[in-house]
């Protein structure tokens, strides 16, 4: 089933300003996504790479902390909740280590609080770095481990969430299996969420069957999702059965499922019927991590879940639904946000005049 697009573009292009009226909290694996750039023109004597000039470094919030910074270009009011590295001074004093207080710097340039954000010394701060030279990617560098939370950081977090919910209107659950989300947390999370009907948006990396059950919208793209049904995505029809079958797996009233070049399928526990919004086609480089949009390339392809792309689809689909919007609305400009950042590739925002000025170049 299409969206009727030509109806929903207009309704949508008048809801955009309603987003700075929308409170939302974001709780998850908060990291930090650095680049470090360079020129190479040469090969190693010592091994078949090359060798890279540095240049200049860039530092941006990523994991959840890309979710928030997606959401705050939007115009939205966040918070964000989550756990960093620290290092211990004293018996009662905590400070960030180097890379927390990378991200934390990150934040505040985007004028997101990150007061409720923690520093804990049995931690480290997730870091991915990623080495660019002549707009390619030469090699990624993944600093983090995954334990969980202790029992004290975990209640700390959860006590600092709850009392935030009765000034929210949605909760972004982003979950990158880096030790925040356990089962039962998510649990209590979703249990509170309800109790004070909250909705809650998630981006699961791993299969969590029951801990997020009663989610308003679980966001996946085809890959995780085929690993959460058990079955290869390879046409409409198997696509059709994974999305019924997360409906019940996850217990939650919606499945959105981001499919790259196939665009995006929408179901909801209401409908009978689940929503396809076709993909729009783009070709990018790392030359535009971070800058504005390029041009239309008829060559080009789409590519959902490049850095950062998943983040902004589960901001744009949340915001929306909490400032009026239906799920199906919402998808779509979460789609057209997509379109637009991996334009611009790396970890990158959207806001809302291009939002608006998307709407109408992809749809007309």
């Amino acid at each position: 089933m299409k969206t009727d697009l030509a109806s929903a573009i207009p309704r949508l292009k008048k809801l955009l300003p309603a987003f700075h009226k929308v409170r939302v909290a974001v709780l998850g694996d908060l990291m930090l996504d650095r680049y470090l750039w360079g020129d190479a023109h040469r090969l190693s004597p010592e091994a078949a790479v090359p060798v890279v000039d540095f240049v200049s470094q860039s530092d941006f919030p990523g994991g959840a902390g890309n979710v928030a910074t997606n959401l705050a270009a939007l115009g939205a009011h966040v918070q964000v909740f989550g756990v960093l590295g620290g290092r211990r001074l004293s018996s009662h004093k905590v400070v960030d280590d180097e890379s927390a207080a990378a991200l934390r710097a990150g934040l505040r340039r985007a004028h997101i609080s990150e007061r409720t954000v923690l520093a804990d010394p049995q931690r480290i701060t997730t870091v991915k770095t990623r080495v660019i030279a002549r707009h390619q990617q030469i090699v990624r560098i993944d600093h983090e481990r995954s334990d969980a939370l202790s029992p004290q950081s975990e209640e700390k977090l959860f006590r600092l969430l709850v009392a935030s919910l009765k000034a929210t209107d949605a909760l972004l659950i982003s979950d990158y299996d880096k030790g925040v989300i356990g089962e039962a947390f998510a649990e209590r999370v979703l249990h509170a969420c309800h109790k004070f009907k909250v909705p809650v948006f998630v981006k699961p990396k791993t299969s969590r069957l029951y801990a997020y059950r009663g989610a308003r919208a679980i966001v996946c793209n085809a890959k995780e999702a085929g690993v959460y049904a058990t079955l290869v995505l390879s046409d409409e029809k198997s696509v059709e059965e994974a999305g019924r079958a997360l409906l019940a797996r996850f217990g939650s009233a919606a499945i959105v499922i981001t499919r790259g070049e196939k665009g995006m399928s929408v179901f909801e526990e209401s409908s009978p019927r689940h929503v396809h919004i076709p993909a729009t086609s783009f070709e990018v480089t790392y030359a535009r991590v971070g800058k504005s949009a390029v041009e239309h390339k008829t060559s080009g392809q789409q590519v959902f879940d490049v850095t950062g792309a998943g983040d902004t689809v589960l901001s744009v689909l949340s915001v929306a639904v909490a400032a009026g919007a239906s799920l199906p609305e919402a998808a779509l400009l979460a789609n057209a946000a997509a379109g637009i950042v991996v334009r611009k590739l790396g970890t990158a925002t959207v806001g809302p005049a291009e939002l608006a000025d998307g709407l109408h170049e992809i749809h007309g």
